[in-house]
Protein backbone atom coordinates (compact mmCIF):
# COMPACT_ATOMS: atom_id res chain seq x y z
CA UNK A 1 0.00 0.00 0.00
CA UNK A 2 1.29 3.69 -0.94
CA UNK A 3 1.69 6.15 2.00
CA UNK A 4 -1.02 8.72 1.63
CA UNK A 5 -0.50 11.57 2.28
CA UNK A 6 -1.80 12.38 5.97
CA UNK A 7 0.61 9.33 6.94
CA UNK A 8 3.35 11.18 5.46
CA UNK A 9 3.05 14.34 6.47
CA UNK A 10 2.39 12.64 10.38
CA UNK A 11 6.02 11.51 9.42
CA UNK A 12 7.43 14.49 8.83
CA UNK A 13 6.04 16.07 11.98
CA UNK A 14 7.45 13.45 13.62
CA UNK A 15 10.99 14.01 12.49
CA UNK A 16 10.71 18.26 13.02
CA UNK A 17 9.84 17.21 16.31
CA UNK A 18 13.02 14.66 17.61
CA UNK A 19 14.71 17.52 15.48
CA UNK A 20 13.53 20.36 17.76
CA UNK A 21 13.25 18.84 20.55
CA UNK A 22 16.52 16.51 21.05
CA UNK A 23 18.73 19.23 21.43
CA UNK A 24 16.53 20.49 24.00
CA UNK A 25 17.08 17.59 26.33
CA UNK A 26 20.86 17.49 25.55
CA UNK A 27 21.38 20.87 27.06
CA UNK A 28 19.42 19.64 30.58
CA UNK A 29 21.43 21.70 33.63
CA UNK A 30 24.39 20.62 35.06
CA UNK A 31 24.89 19.24 38.38
CA UNK A 32 28.14 19.89 38.73
CA UNK A 33 31.07 18.58 41.18
CA UNK A 34 34.21 20.69 41.06
CA UNK A 35 37.82 19.64 42.77
CA UNK A 36 39.61 22.18 44.34
CA UNK A 37 43.61 20.23 45.08
CA UNK A 38 44.23 22.11 48.53
CA UNK A 39 42.77 23.09 51.50
CA UNK A 40 40.26 25.64 52.93
CA UNK A 41 41.29 29.09 52.48
CA UNK A 42 44.06 29.24 49.67
CA UNK A 43 43.60 30.48 46.01
CA UNK A 44 41.79 27.40 44.40
CA UNK A 45 39.54 26.63 47.03
CA UNK A 46 38.52 30.50 46.33
CA UNK A 47 38.24 30.18 42.42
CA UNK A 48 36.90 26.84 43.19
CA UNK A 49 34.08 28.70 45.49
CA UNK A 50 33.47 31.52 43.72
CA UNK A 51 32.76 29.87 40.69
CA UNK A 52 30.72 28.02 42.28
CA UNK A 53 28.68 30.87 43.02
CA UNK A 54 28.58 32.62 39.86
CA UNK A 55 27.82 29.41 38.04
CA UNK A 56 24.64 28.68 39.89
CA UNK A 57 23.31 32.88 40.63
CA UNK A 58 24.26 32.87 36.50
CA UNK A 59 21.89 29.78 35.84
CA UNK A 60 25.46 27.91 34.25
CA UNK A 61 24.81 25.18 36.33
CA UNK A 62 21.43 23.65 38.80
CA UNK A 63 23.98 22.84 41.02
CA UNK A 64 27.64 23.02 42.00
CA UNK A 65 29.48 21.68 44.87
CA UNK A 66 33.62 22.15 45.92
CA UNK A 67 35.37 19.21 47.31
CA UNK A 68 38.92 19.92 48.80
CA UNK A 69 41.28 17.54 48.02
CA UNK A 70 44.65 18.69 49.33
CA UNK A 71 48.39 17.53 49.13
CA UNK A 72 51.81 17.43 47.35
CA UNK A 73 51.10 20.79 45.20
CA UNK A 74 47.77 19.66 43.64
CA UNK A 75 48.93 16.12 42.40
CA UNK A 76 47.33 14.04 44.78
CA UNK A 77 43.87 15.80 43.89
CA UNK A 78 45.22 15.32 40.60
CA UNK A 79 45.55 11.61 40.76
CA UNK A 80 41.90 11.12 42.93
CA UNK A 81 40.30 13.39 39.56
CA UNK A 82 41.72 11.61 36.89
CA UNK A 83 41.44 8.34 37.90
CA UNK A 84 38.12 8.98 39.99
CA UNK A 85 36.52 11.03 37.16
CA UNK A 86 37.32 9.70 33.86
CA UNK A 87 34.58 10.28 31.27
CA UNK A 88 32.08 12.75 33.91
CA UNK A 89 30.75 15.31 32.00
CA UNK A 90 29.88 16.49 35.38
CA UNK A 91 32.84 16.88 37.47
CA UNK A 92 35.87 19.74 36.45
CA UNK A 93 39.19 20.76 38.89
CA UNK A 94 40.43 23.82 39.38
CA UNK A 95 44.58 24.29 38.88
CA UNK A 96 47.07 26.06 37.88
CA UNK A 97 50.49 27.71 37.83
CA UNK A 98 51.17 25.78 41.26
CA UNK A 99 50.07 22.07 39.64
CA UNK A 100 52.37 22.52 36.70
CA UNK A 101 55.21 22.85 39.22
CA UNK A 102 54.38 20.18 41.16
CA UNK A 103 53.74 17.90 38.77
CA UNK A 104 57.24 18.45 37.72
CA UNK A 105 58.87 18.49 41.48
CA UNK A 106 57.00 15.16 43.01
CA UNK A 107 58.01 13.54 39.75
CA UNK A 108 53.88 12.67 39.66
CA UNK A 109 52.75 9.33 38.06
CA UNK A 110 49.73 11.59 36.62
CA UNK A 111 50.29 14.21 34.62
CA UNK A 112 48.31 17.03 33.16
CA UNK A 113 48.18 15.76 29.73
CA UNK A 114 45.43 13.35 31.06
CA UNK A 115 42.70 16.40 31.73
CA UNK A 116 41.02 18.31 29.23
CA UNK A 117 41.76 21.84 29.23
CA UNK A 118 38.25 24.14 29.79
CA UNK A 119 39.26 27.60 30.40
CA UNK A 120 41.83 29.58 31.98
CA UNK A 121 40.53 31.70 34.48
CA UNK A 122 42.43 34.64 36.22
CA UNK A 123 45.73 35.47 36.87
CA UNK A 124 47.18 37.59 39.93
CA UNK A 125 49.80 39.00 41.29
CA UNK A 126 51.91 37.65 43.99
CA UNK A 127 53.11 39.66 47.09
CA UNK A 128 56.58 38.92 49.11
CA UNK A 129 56.02 39.94 53.05
CA UNK A 130 57.85 40.32 55.87
CA UNK A 131 56.56 40.35 59.65
CA UNK A 132 56.24 44.26 61.01
CA UNK A 133 58.68 43.66 63.16
CA UNK A 134 61.68 42.40 60.45
CA UNK A 135 64.75 43.89 60.57
CA UNK A 136 64.26 43.50 56.81
CA UNK A 137 62.69 46.95 55.49
CA UNK A 138 63.37 46.50 52.02
CA UNK A 139 63.33 44.07 49.02
CA UNK A 140 67.16 45.47 48.95
CA UNK A 141 67.46 44.70 52.80
CA UNK A 142 66.00 40.57 52.04
CA UNK A 143 68.59 40.81 48.76
CA UNK A 144 71.31 41.17 50.62
CA UNK A 145 70.48 38.29 53.38
CA UNK A 146 69.96 36.29 50.70
CA UNK A 147 73.17 37.04 48.76
CA UNK A 148 74.74 36.59 51.98
CA UNK A 149 73.53 32.95 53.36
CA UNK A 150 70.40 32.00 51.22
CA UNK A 151 69.89 29.02 53.34
CA UNK A 152 69.62 31.21 56.48
CA UNK A 153 66.37 33.02 55.24
CA UNK A 154 63.52 31.14 55.52
CA UNK A 155 60.64 31.61 53.37
CA UNK A 156 56.70 30.36 53.82
CA UNK A 157 54.65 30.12 50.46
CA UNK A 158 52.47 27.60 48.77
CA UNK A 159 53.27 23.56 47.88
CA UNK A 160 56.47 22.81 46.61
CA UNK A 161 57.00 23.68 43.12
CA UNK A 162 54.77 26.13 42.71
CA UNK A 163 53.98 29.59 41.66
CA UNK A 164 55.12 30.93 45.50
CA UNK A 165 58.57 29.02 45.21
CA UNK A 166 59.21 29.82 42.32
CA UNK A 167 59.20 33.27 42.77
CA UNK A 168 61.26 32.70 45.95
CA UNK A 169 63.74 30.81 44.18
CA UNK A 170 64.37 33.69 40.96
CA UNK A 171 64.36 36.17 44.12
CA UNK A 172 67.32 34.37 45.33
CA UNK A 173 69.08 34.05 42.17
CA UNK A 174 68.39 37.54 41.11
CA UNK A 175 69.79 38.73 44.69
CA UNK A 176 72.98 37.01 43.78
CA UNK A 177 72.58 34.24 46.08
CA UNK A 178 72.36 30.41 45.60
CA UNK A 179 68.85 29.31 44.43
CA UNK A 180 69.73 25.52 44.97
CA UNK A 181 70.26 26.28 48.88
CA UNK A 182 66.35 27.93 49.12
CA UNK A 183 64.99 27.53 52.36
CA UNK A 184 61.69 27.22 51.23
CA UNK A 185 58.79 25.87 53.39
CA UNK A 186 55.16 24.78 52.06
CA UNK A 187 51.80 24.64 52.75
CA UNK A 188 48.75 23.45 51.10
CA UNK A 189 46.80 26.84 52.45
CA UNK A 190 47.54 30.46 53.01
CA UNK A 191 46.16 30.49 56.53
CA UNK A 192 48.85 28.28 57.67
CA UNK A 193 51.62 30.21 55.81
CA UNK A 194 50.84 33.33 57.74
CA UNK A 195 50.76 31.95 60.87
CA UNK A 196 53.91 30.44 60.46
CA UNK A 197 54.95 34.51 59.61
CA UNK A 198 53.10 36.29 62.59
CA UNK A 199 54.59 33.73 64.99
CA UNK A 200 58.26 34.54 63.61
CA UNK A 201 59.01 31.06 62.89
CA UNK A 202 60.09 32.13 59.16
CA UNK A 203 61.87 35.23 57.51
CA UNK A 204 59.20 36.32 54.49
CA UNK A 205 55.98 34.78 52.96
CA UNK A 206 54.94 34.75 49.64
CA UNK A 207 51.31 34.60 48.48
CA UNK A 208 48.60 36.13 46.12
CA UNK A 209 47.68 40.14 47.82
CA UNK A 210 44.62 39.04 48.47
CA UNK A 211 45.35 36.27 51.12
CA UNK A 212 47.95 38.89 53.09
CA UNK A 213 45.46 42.30 52.51
CA UNK A 214 43.52 42.46 56.05
CA UNK A 215 47.35 41.39 57.70
CA UNK A 216 49.23 44.08 55.88
CA UNK A 217 46.24 46.96 56.37
CA UNK A 218 46.74 46.14 60.07
CA UNK A 219 50.57 46.53 60.10
CA UNK A 220 50.92 43.25 61.34
CA UNK A 221 53.06 42.60 57.87
CA UNK A 222 55.03 44.73 55.83
CA UNK A 223 54.48 44.10 51.75
CA UNK A 224 58.14 44.59 49.86
CA UNK A 225 57.37 43.99 46.52
CA UNK A 226 54.90 42.63 43.99
CA UNK A 227 55.61 39.97 41.47
CA UNK A 228 53.83 41.60 38.03
CA UNK A 229 54.89 44.25 35.65
CA UNK A 230 53.55 46.70 36.92
CA UNK A 231 52.19 48.10 40.41
CA UNK A 232 48.51 47.07 41.32
CA UNK A 233 45.74 49.90 41.12
CA UNK A 234 45.40 51.21 44.23
CA UNK A 235 48.00 49.53 46.33
CA UNK A 236 51.20 51.45 47.35
CA UNK A 237 53.44 48.18 46.67
CA UNK A 238 56.26 48.57 44.14
CA UNK A 239 56.93 45.79 41.90
CA UNK A 240 60.87 43.55 41.91
CA UNK A 241 61.31 45.31 38.64
CA UNK A 242 61.39 48.38 40.40
CA UNK A 243 63.35 47.83 42.74
CA UNK A 244 66.43 46.86 40.31
CA UNK A 245 65.68 42.74 39.83
CA UNK A 246 64.59 41.54 37.00
CA UNK A 247 61.82 38.92 38.15
CA UNK A 248 58.06 38.90 36.95
CA UNK A 249 55.77 36.34 37.63
CA UNK A 250 51.86 35.68 37.91
CA UNK A 251 49.76 33.43 39.25
CA UNK A 252 47.29 32.09 36.65
CA UNK A 253 44.44 29.34 37.35
CA UNK A 254 42.39 27.26 35.21
CA UNK A 255 39.68 25.06 35.31
CA UNK A 256 40.15 21.21 33.77
CA UNK A 257 37.34 18.32 33.11
CA UNK A 258 38.38 14.62 33.39
CA UNK A 259 40.07 12.62 30.62
CA UNK A 260 37.60 10.53 28.45
CA UNK A 261 34.75 13.29 28.40
CA UNK A 262 32.48 13.26 24.73
CA UNK A 263 32.87 16.63 22.85
CA UNK A 264 29.39 17.74 23.33
CA UNK A 265 30.20 17.01 27.61
CA UNK A 266 33.42 19.11 26.77
CA UNK A 267 31.30 21.74 24.52
CA UNK A 268 28.52 21.83 27.49
CA UNK A 269 31.12 22.90 30.10
CA UNK A 270 33.16 25.05 28.04
CA UNK A 271 29.85 27.07 27.65
CA UNK A 272 28.47 26.64 31.12
CA UNK A 273 31.92 28.33 32.60
CA UNK A 274 32.06 30.96 29.60
CA UNK A 275 28.36 32.01 30.63
CA UNK A 276 29.64 32.01 33.99
CA UNK A 277 33.07 34.01 33.49
CA UNK A 278 31.25 36.66 31.22
CA UNK A 279 28.84 38.19 33.55
CA UNK A 280 28.87 40.81 35.42
CA UNK A 281 28.38 38.52 38.75
CA UNK A 282 32.03 37.08 37.66
CA UNK A 283 33.24 40.78 37.25
CA UNK A 284 32.40 41.77 41.09
CA UNK A 285 34.71 38.87 42.00
CA UNK A 286 37.58 39.71 40.24
CA UNK A 287 37.54 43.00 41.73
CA UNK A 288 36.69 41.78 44.91
CA UNK A 289 39.32 38.98 45.14
CA UNK A 290 42.41 41.31 43.24
CA UNK A 291 42.51 38.78 40.64
CA UNK A 292 42.74 40.19 36.92
CA UNK A 293 41.07 38.66 34.10
CA UNK A 294 42.62 36.21 32.05
CA UNK A 295 40.23 34.13 30.60
CA UNK A 296 40.70 32.19 27.26
CA UNK A 297 38.55 29.60 25.65
CA UNK A 298 39.00 25.83 25.74
CA UNK A 299 41.67 25.69 22.91
CA UNK A 300 43.07 28.91 23.64
CA UNK A 301 43.86 27.40 27.13
CA UNK A 302 45.34 24.18 25.61
CA UNK A 303 47.95 25.69 23.72
CA UNK A 304 48.83 28.04 26.62
CA UNK A 305 49.24 25.23 28.87
CA UNK A 306 51.17 23.17 26.69
CA UNK A 307 53.64 26.07 26.18
CA UNK A 308 53.91 26.72 30.35
CA UNK A 309 54.39 23.66 31.18
CA UNK A 310 57.51 23.96 28.92
CA UNK A 311 58.44 27.83 30.37
CA UNK A 312 57.56 26.19 33.91
CA UNK A 313 60.47 23.74 33.52
CA UNK A 314 63.12 26.03 32.36
CA UNK A 315 62.48 28.14 35.83
CA UNK A 316 62.64 25.08 37.74
CA UNK A 317 65.35 23.75 36.44
CA UNK A 318 67.11 26.71 36.28
CA UNK A 319 66.60 27.70 39.89
CA UNK A 320 68.01 24.17 41.03
CA UNK A 321 64.37 22.35 41.62
CA UNK A 322 63.98 19.91 39.05
CA UNK A 323 67.19 18.53 37.15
Amino acid sequence: MQPTLFSRRGALATLLAVAFVAPVAAQAPLELKITAPAGAGGGWDGAARSLQQVMTSTGAAKSVQVVNVPGAGGTVGLAQFVNGAKGDGNQMMVMGITMVGAVLTNKSPVTLESVTPIARLTADQLVIVVPANSPHKTTRDLAAALKADTSKVVWAGGSAGGADHILAGLVAKAAGGDATKLNYVPFSGGGEALAEMLGGRVTAGISGYNEFESQIKAGKLRALAISGGKRMAGIDVPTLKEQGMDVELLNWRGIVAPPGITAAQKTALAAAVTKAVKSEDWNKVLKARGWDDAYLDADGYAAFLKADQVRVKDVLTSVGLVK
